[in-house]
């Protein structure tokens, strides 16, 4: 299964700084190490052109020349660098080189991504470009070439970092082809929601069983409402119990619950899908660690499932 990283770069944060940019490079170790079948490759920069398919140019521009006030950039959370601009465009080039793969092969990876604060004007949350964002819109636009079928391939994604996806679903909020469901965390950041076509907000300590149940509900919700032509699966880590910003409950086995229905959702439908890895900050990083490698165990399984149907 081909899974993109940018782990070569690694911003240059402040002593203190609450970011575990660690967990990137652990986990490509990790998988390198115990995921035999994984095909990893760097991510190549996102272009300017590929950024503006979903960001105001004049944002690009201001992030890649620094330009950004003060305020915009404690918004994002980073201080500015040259690093920052490259690894940002590097985890939206991850994306678009995964979401290509998967139109092959039904499955590939971005190791980070999941950006989904990041707006078309603004960045957020640790986000400064959004990759799901620009990957779909990439996809819609190379599909819909060359003497293609004029109608975009219709895309839904699948959010489930714990933390509401208010950039995906502004950018998308007027687009009819794109399907967002956030199932996150109703009490905790982004403050003020960003309505999406499907959004779940579960209370403080919801565990296994309810999550589960919701998430049912919203599958069920999104196949009535939505018949999507691909994918995109935001698997954060952090709903886990350990996350020390995520404030739900679910295990380790609920995070591999989670992730089978959504493999299954999207394998019944024979659906390619792009894998983001979002969010988390575990007490210990070694736990938000063990949630992505698992989730990367079932994606191979589903990976697998689709080479063997091949003809």
């Amino acid at each position: 299964m081909k899974t993109f990283y940018s782990t070569q770069l690694s911003l240059p944060l402040p002593p203190g700084h609450r970011f575990p940019m660690g967990k990137y490079a652990a986990l490509r170790d990790r998988l390198a190490a115990e995921c035999e079948g994984l095909r990893l490759a760097q991510a190549p920069p996102a272009s300017d052109a590929e950024l503006a398919l979903a960001h105001a140019p004049a944002y690009v521009a201001a992030v890649a020349q620094g330009r950004l006030d003060a305020r915009a950039q404690r918004e994002i959370g980073f201080p500015w660098s040259e690093a920052m601009v490259e690894r940002s465009r590097r985890s939206v080039g991850a994306s678009i080189q995964a979401t290509r793969v998967a139109q092959r092969e039904g499955v590939a990876a971005n190791l980070a991504g999941g950006t989904h604060h990041a707006s078309a004007q603004a960045g957020s949350g640790y986000c400064v470009f959004n990759d799901i964002a620009v990957a779909a819109r990439l996809l819609q636009a190379e599909r819909t070439g060359g003497g293609q079928p004029a109608r975009p391939p219709r895309i839904a994604v699948i959010d489930l970092d714990v933390h509401q996806g208010n950039g995906t679903a502004s950018i998308f909020a007027d687009d009819p082809s794109v399907f967002t469901l956030s199932l996150h965390g109703e009490k905790n950041f982004p403050f003020r929601k960003v309505a999406g076509d499907l959004d779940v907000g579960l209370p403080d300590g919801t565990g296994d069983q309810a999550y589960l149940d919701a998430l049912d509900l919203a599958l069920v919700e999104l196949d009535s409402r939505f018949r999507p032509d691909a994918v995109f699966y935001l698997a954060g880590a952090d709903p886990h119990e350990g996350d020390r910003l995520g404030r739900l409950k679910l295990s380790y086995d609920g995070l591999l619950a989670r992730d089978r229905r959504v493999f299954d959702w999207a394998w019944a439908r024979r659906l390619p899908l792009t894998l983001c890895m979002g969010g988390g900050y575990g007490h210990d990083i070694g736990t938000t660690v063990q949630v992505q490698v698992n989730t990367f165990g079932v994606a191979l399984q589903y990976w697998r499932r689709w080479q063997n149907a091949r003809p």
